[in-house]
């Protein structure tokens, strides 16, 4: 390995070349600004990383619109409403009906493989695989964002503008100081018992399941692998529960409202906690926060993935306002832009969470008041309606 650094300018350097960096990379070289993105990850690691996906239509059309790829239409499945079970019966939310809006599921992991796939075509610099990642002088005129190449070659890049795009683990957000900074945190007290099964689907759209055991979620994966979750503690083992004994748990939740599922092998069983957390401002000198960086949110309403692709979004426009004045004025305004969401986001993963899942120390008064407020929202149009708009998604500009 050479002790030499090699210097070289760019526009904007972006930490984490995931779903949220790519984007970004992608819609600046639209604008005709130049970029280079890295991540601690290779990309077959960020590829064998399962996660859902539920895509908002902003998110769909993005993907499009924008000349990524048009796989999501052909390969997602679109969904036009979500059933609610809870009292013993199921009730349907129609998106088409309800706002003339849908969703598309479609993993994660595909939406990075089209990003990583049309980066590649396009010529852009993405490094996958570096190490000993680090930014510094943020309020400076040429930040600049160092690390070692895959091949072993360190790099010191200059750039106009820099983007931490590097997840809620991520160094990025650290880098603003804490007087510049303030955070908001809520932890919640369950978890999900996430599980992929070798099993064909159990129904059309996804199941969201109230029980007085606790909630469980029914979604797909594929034809014959499908994606399903239950509300656990969080220090639950995993590895401690049989496919008997889950199938055991699945069943009698949902059956309690009326459904029987199609069961199978269980192929990855893992437990995810549950937090909210935004940092504030978005912004730090020249650098930028996106995505997981800034903000995440239980998964109950599917908002993580759609909210970073919205912020890169907003933060493409920004920033070539910024490169072409050579102002940071418009990453105020992005932070400004993009948190009128977040936290609309916030509020609509909470109430969805705490709508439908089983607190710890819940009384039988707690249980039969939230089966109230599920009523509620499914009989009345214009609850039903706010339901269908958040989950599809706000339009751009609201």
């Amino acid at each position: 390995m050479s002790s030499s650094r090699v210097h070289s300018r760019t526009q904007v350097g972006i930490v984490g070349a995931g779903p949220a960096g790519l984007m970004l990379s992608h819609l600046l070289a639209r604008a005709g600004i130049d970029s280079v993105a890295v991540d601690l990850r290779t990309r077959r690691e960020i590829e064998e990383t399962h996660r859902a996906g539920i895509l908002e239509q902003d998110s769909v059309d993005l993907l499009t619109r924008t000349g990524v790829c048009d796989r999501v239409h052909r390969d997602g499945h679109r969904h036009d409403g979500v059933e609610l079970a809870f009292g013993g019966g199921t009730h349907r939310i129609d998106f088409q009906h309800l706002v003339g809006a849908s969703t598309r599921l479609y993993p994660q992991t595909d939406v990075f493989i089209d990003l990583a796939d049309a980066r590649e075509r396009d010529g852009g610099d993405v490094r996958f695989g570096v190490t000993d990642v680090s930014v510094d002088g943020l309020t400076s005129d040429t930040p600049a964002m160092r690390f070692t190449d895959a091949d072993g070659t360190a790099h010191e890049v200059r750039a106009d503008f820099l983007a931490g795009a590097d997840g809620s683990r991520g160094l990025c957000r650290r880098e603003v100081p804490q007087d510049r900074r303030t955070q908001y945190f809520r932890a919640y007290p369950f978890a999900w018992f996430g599980i992929l099964a070798e099993a064909p689907p159990s129904a059309p759209e996804l199941i969201y399941n109230h029980s007085p055991r606790g909630f469980a979620l029914i979604s797909r994966r594929t034809e014959t692998l499908q994606r399903m979750y239950f509300q656990c503690d969080p220090a639950e083992d995993a590895a401690a529960w049989s496919d008997d004994r889950i199938w055991e748990e699945l069943q009698s939740r949902v059956g309690a409202n009326g459904h029987t599922l199609q069961e199978g092998p269980i192929t990855s069983r893992t437990v995810l906690p549950f937090r909210s957390f935004v940092q504030e401002p978005m912004h730090h000198g020249r650098l930028v926060l996106a995505g997981d960086a800034a903000h995440t949110v239980p998964p109950t309403g599917a908002k993580g993935l759609n909210l970073a692709l919205a912020d890169v979004r907003v933060l493409a426009e920004e920033l070539e306002r910024a490169v072409a004045s050579g102002d940071t004025a418009p990453l105020e305004t992005y932070s400004e832009r993009a948190l009128g969401r977040v936290w609309k986001a916030q509020h609509f993963s909470y109430w969805m969470t705490t709508m439908l899942h089983t607190l710890p120390d819940a009384t039988p008064f707690d249980v039969r008041r939230q089966e109230g407020e599920l009523a509620a929202v499914t009989g009345s149009t214009a609850g039903s309606t706010y339901l269908a708009e958040a989950y599809t998604g706000w339009p751009e500009g609201r």
